[in-house]
């Protein structure tokens, strides 16, 4: 599963909506615009460890609360994955000042919504409510943070809960199955990195109330949290309440990540899964190690982010051109996050027409890749329209409420600076056609890599192209 941004989200928006195909065409970001933060956001670190960033946003009397562990499944013990997802579930089942179930309770009765999510890097808890009910969504959150019950009593009844959800979201989807497969495959079944965020199913069900409880009482720690908040605060009240809420969670330091190395050599570099329930929608996928703004060669970070787009970020695309343009795909993307923790990779994927035959698909795509790589790497022209595409979704990405939280809070918990949101614009115009030659250089040319076909039943894999 590969986490996207926010601001990333946008930019593949105004790439596919609002800019034409032509760079030439396209018109730069105003200075003064470019280089402010994009939100001005406040920085603090309470003396319990907490880190606190605040939004003042006064287009709406509401207020967005985001609170963030630096711990995802990828933390979760060998042999018990999905324990950092359970944990999630069960961090709605009270603490000593809210009973069970009551937390969303409360949200909906002052009109508010709440949720969760767990992704590989993190797990993340949020509300959305009128801007003065802060110091009731702060107290509610802070409570479970220091004190989540997570009764035994209700363990069983959530691990069905779980186990459906695994049912409904991968089991009963072929390209679900096959992407978990896949990257079993790439990485390994037990790296962190090749486990299902879900967890197992084998996994899930030997979960126990112990385990819940060492991983809430090592990673839910003051000090590996971020709480962001945006809205129609004034300053001086936000902190005050933060101060007084979060200010009384038990000090506790960060707490370091202990993830694998990539595997040396790819487990299975050739995964194929053929799935009766297909009617011809072929799914094609090539992924290679790569690095990111916090492992490896992390100078690479945004030069990967460009060498995605200009790849695979929609119409005008590389890979758009030699495969949906050429009627080979419906449809052929790149994937790549660059605010990642620790190591990550950068695929590419495509959508057959169900009348092509699936080799062609693929030696089309490799043989882009190729043509990317013996040419040197892309020309000034592509890098220039990819950056400025790119940078134009930025703006975009300031009109939701939950964006600021979701961006700033997700770059804190995986260990980036406050910069690296706000002046990303700036980072990625910093970024030079050289430098995206070198990354491609090095990743699509050097780093191991897997292929995979999810194929109709009776359909039997293409060769294998190289690059």
């Amino acid at each position: 599963m590969t986490r996207r941004t926010a601001l990333q989200a946008a930019a593949a928006c105004a790439a596919a909506t609002a800019l034409p195909a032509d760079a030439s065409a396209q018109p730069s970001l105003p200075a003064a615009i470019a280089e402010r933060p994009l939100f001005g956001a406040t920085l603090r670190t309470l003396p319990n460890g907490l880190r606190v960033a605040f939004v003042e946003n006064r287009r709406a009397p509401v207020i967005a609360q985001y609170a963030y562990v630096s711990a995802g499944g990828g933390e979760d013990p060998h042999g018990r994955s999905g324990v950092a997802h359970f944990l999630e579930h069960m961090m709605f089942k009270g603490s000593p000042q809210v009973a069970s179930g009551e937390f969303s309770r409360r949200v909906a009765r002052e009109g508010g919504n709440d949720n969760a999510f767990t992704s590989r890097d993190v797990t993340a808890y949020f509300q959305h409510v009128e801007a003065s009910r802060l110091d009731l969504v702060a107290l509610m959150e802070a409570d479970r943070f220091a004190a989540a019950r997570l009764p035994e009593s209700e363990l069983e009844s959530e691990r069905q809960v779980i186990l459906e959800e695994r049912a409904q979201r991968t089991g009963s989807s072929p390209r679900a199955l096959f992407f978990e497969g896949f990257q079993a495959a790439m990485w390994g079944p037990q790296h962190w990195h090749g486990r299902p965020i879900i967890g197992w199913e084998d996994e899930i069900r030997a979960i126990t109330h112990a385990d819940l409880i060492a991983f809430h009482r090592a990673r839910y720690a003051a000090g590996n949290a971020v709480l962001v908040v945006a809205g129609a605060v004034p300053p001086d009240a936000f902190w005050e309440v933060v101060e007084q809420r979060w200010g009384a969670l038990p000090a506790g330091p960060p707490v370091p990540r202990d993830r694998a190395s990539p595997p040396a050599e790819i487990p299975t570099p050739r995964y194929t899964r053929n799935d009766p329930r297909l009617r011809g929608e072929a799914v094609f996928l090539r992924s290679w190690q790569a690095p990111s703004l916090t492992a490896g060669e992390t100078r690479l970070g945004e030069p990967l982010e460009v060498l995605r787009h200009l790849l695979g970020g929609g119409t005008g695309s590389r890979l758009h051109r030699a495969l949906v343009e050429t009627g080979l795909a419906v449809s052929a993307g790149a994937s790549y996050d660059s605010d990642s923790a620790s190591w990550t990779d950068f695929g590419v994927s495509a959508v057959p027409r169900r009348e092509v035959e699936p080799g062609r698909v693929e030696e089309a795509a490799i043989a882009e890749v190729k043509r990317l790589l013996d040419a040197g790497g892309p020309t000034e022209a592509e890098v220039a329209r990819s950056i400025r595409q790119m940078t134009a979704g930025s703006l975009l990405a300031l009109d939701g409420l939950g964006a600021a939280p979701r961006m700033i809070g997700g770059a804190l918990a995986v260990g980036l600076p406050l910069d690296t949101v706000e002046f990303w614009p700036a980072r990625l115009r910093a970024v030079t056609r050289d430098q995206v030659a070198e990354a491609a250089v090095a990743v699509l040319g050097k780093a191991p890599s897997a292929s995979g076909w999810l194929l109709p039943e009776g359909v039997a894999a293409p060769a294998e192209v190289r690059a």
